[in-house]
């Protein structure tokens, strides 16, 4: 295990990016192109939209839903071995799916048992890019996540070339196949040790940061145990302690209900965005087309937009370029129904598929902001469990809807409000917290205030960024203790 006191910003991380990119085209581009097979489905087992719609949303449900299992695996075992297992578990759950006589079965075989193997993937190896990189953290993020947009670009005609030449079970069996690649991936994960994430007990118990009630509690572990006494320089790792405090943070709690409203605007889309298009006389050949210009320009989202946000100018506004991207693709899915040829859908999949890569691009940085890079894993796990029900939920919604009112014109229109309110929250949470912070700051006055912070030591993700909302909590603390002299 590699130790390092901050991360090195390049070197093997480069190779943990390029571990990355192999990771999201075997999950999430494998999952988008499931979209291909709606149809197929369809036809085989003669059932309605929302029945045939629960397939796609439980393999996306259980990759979210499991995605604290990857984590704990990643944090407690080793983030090679959670990979290279949810490689075995996603590969598995393909090859079976190849021999499915009922909808039943491809629940649970390409539903749970894949969607748990890319479950044990994703987030680990998301978080381990966080771990290598900090000043070029969003162009690292922005090429490592461009895997999902790539493998959407070329997996959607290759998925309907193999569909056509050995049926959808045959295009199943050499999926399975190709997730196989998970494990190759998962070999490339070099853990590593940073400052942040392991101080030995000395060290932990002089942190400003931890409580005071906890730092007595420590002192009696470290004069009792013999355990520790062997070992003084042992890393004792402070996230065993508080590795989901996060979830308290209001910070946290506002983003977490965002997500919930965006996971729900944006699944339907990539279920059917292909039957739309079929339904509207756009040919099979042009309906997978719409989903590979949907997937390479999801790339260039991807790359251009953390290459954007490291930069010095937009860097402080990454929060306000995320509400932007959620916003734009919300606006996209409110238009979707009027278009209604292969000219007019085009240009919605470039628009679409770059704010789609550019606000996916985002979440681990911004997830990153908020609560620190040492609980990066823990967080995003939470994250993306997050996305668990709206994925589950909005297919089979949006399938219902279809099947009564017979057009997918509410089922869009749902998506796009449901975006662009994910998108207002976030925007009335930061003005809110604005405010409130330049009234506190008015009562006890600019001068000193942040030499006052910096020496007292807030919290210490809160150190490189805005006033959050603990901060604002000291302050009011400060500012009763000032009045009260």
């Amino acid at each position: 295990r590699a130790r390092h006191t901050g991360p090195p910003d390049g070197g093997w991380g480069w190779m943990i990016v390029a571990g990355c990119f192999l990771v999201t085209i075997c999950t999430r581009a494998v999952t988008r192109c499931i979209s291909i097979f709606f149809v197929e489905f369809q036809a085989y087992f003669g059932q309605d939209y929302a029945r045939t719609a629960w397939i796609h949303s439980i393999v996306d449900c259980a990759t979210m839903l499991c995605a604290p299992l990857g984590s704990l695996i990643s944090n407690h075992v080793s983030c090679q071995v959670g990979i290279m297992l949810g490689g075995l578990l996603a590969s598995t759950g393909l090859i079976l799916s190849s021999f499915a006589t009922s909808l039943e079965h491809l629940y649970l075989s390409l539903g749970v048992l894949t969607g748990l193997g890319f479950a044990l993937c994703y987030s680990p190896a998301i978080a381990m890019v966080g771990k290598y990189f900090n000043k070029r953290k969003a162009l690292a993020y922005g090429i490592a996540m461009s895997g999902s947009g790539i493998g959407t670009f070329i997996l959607a005609p290759v998925v309907q070339l193999l569909i056509e030449q050995f049926s959808w079970q045959g295009a199943l069996l050499i999926l399975g196949g190709f997730v196989l690649n998970l494990c190759v991936c998962g070999a490339l994960m070099r853990p590593i040790s940073l400052k942040e994430d392991c101080k030995t007990a000395p060290e932990f118990l002089e942190q400003n940061y931890v409580p005071e009630t906890e730092k007595q509690d420590l002192k009696r572990m470290f004069i009792c145990s013999p355990l520790i006494k062997l070992w003084p320089r042992e890393c004792l790792c402070y996230c065993s302690w508080k590795e989901y405090d996060f979830l308290l943070m209001p910070g946290f709690m506002v983003l977490a209900v965002s997500v919930l409203f965006m996971a729900y605007g944006c699944s339907p889309l990539f279920v059917y965005l292909v039957p739309y298009a079929l339904s509207v006389g756009v040919s099979h050949h042009q309906a997978a087309f719409l989903m590979s210009i949907l997937g390479v320009i999801d790339i260039i989202g991807n790359i251009t937009f953390g290459w954007l946000t490291d930069r010095r100018c937009l860097k402080k506004h990454r929060y306000f370029c995320y509400l932007f991207a959620v916003g734009m693709d919300g606006l996209c899915c409110l238009f979707l129904p009027v278009l209604q040829s292969f000219p007019l859908l085009v240009p919605f999949s470039f628009t679409f598929g770059y704010f789609d890569g550019a606000y996916v691009t985002l979440i681990p940085v911004m997830t990153a902001d908020v609560v620190g890079t040492s609980l990066l894993s823990s967080a995003l796990g939470v994250v993306y469990f997050l996305h668990a029900i709206p994925y589950l939920v909005s297919p089979p919604v949006a399938g219902w809807l279809v099947d009564t009112t017979g057009s997918y014109t509410a089922s869009f229109l749902l998506c796009g409000f449901s975006m662009i309110f994910s998108s207002a929250l976030l925007c009335f949470a930061r003005l809110a917290k604005k405010i409130k912070i330049t009234h506190l700051r008015s009562l006890t006055g600019n001068t000193g205030l942040k030499q006052h912070i910096w020496t007292n030591g807030a919290m210490a993700y809160s150190v490189t960024a805005e006033l959050d909302q603990k901060d604002v909590e000291f302050l009011a603390v400060d500012t009763n203790s000032f009045s009260n002299r």
